[in-house]
């Protein structure tokens, strides 16, 4: 990842906190009282095979919400495996495994990949001209305001990210 894409991260990351310390200090009815706002970031992949083409770097940075009911909406920026720069725009929900754990929850999210592009648009599924649907099922660990999650890339490999609950 040169200097300039991780400034550009940084520049990102730093407006979606602003935007969110902001939508929040405004309140406005947007946000319930139990609702959360999630930042998250990845500071890798683990790849199932090797691939030549694979970038040395794969990093996220994205944000969410999350209702009382569970119910998920967010956005993430990311360098793919193949050093192209993407986003992934997604609703889902996450389910608590209170038999198990009252920290451990089952995540599913589905949406829009942008930016898988040539000469790598056929790594994903059904993709045209860089936009695809996508689907990622996640478990994860809640401790105290802070998240650890794994994340699985289809049939590519693991993500493992850390968020943090801006708002409760």
């Amino acid at each position: 990842m040169t200097l300039l894409d991780r400034a550009a991260v940084w520049r990102l990351f730093g407006f979606v906190v602003l935007a969110l310390l902001v939508i929040k200090s405004t309140h406005a009815g947007i946000f319930e009282e139990d609702d959360l706002i999630m930042v998250q970031g990845a500071p890798g992949v683990i790849h199932f095979k090797h691939d030549s083409d694979h970038a040395k770097y794969s990093w996220l940075v994205g944000a969410e919400w999350q209702s009382p009911s569970h119910w998920v909406a967010g956005a993430s920026y990311f360098n793919n495996s193949f050093n192209q720069k993407c986003e992934y725009l997604y609703f889902g929900k996450s389910w608590p495994l209170d038999s198990i754990s009252h920290n451990l929850y089952f995540k599913l999210t589905g949406g829009i990949l942008l930016g898988y592009k040539k000469p790598y648009e056929n790594k994903i599924p059904f993709n045209h001209n860089g936009v695809a649907p996508g689907a990622v099922p996640g478990l994860g660990y809640r401790f105290g305001d802070f998240n650890v999650q794994m994340n699985m890339l289809g049939t590519a490999g693991l993500m493992f990210t850390v968020g943090y609950d801006l708002f409760k």
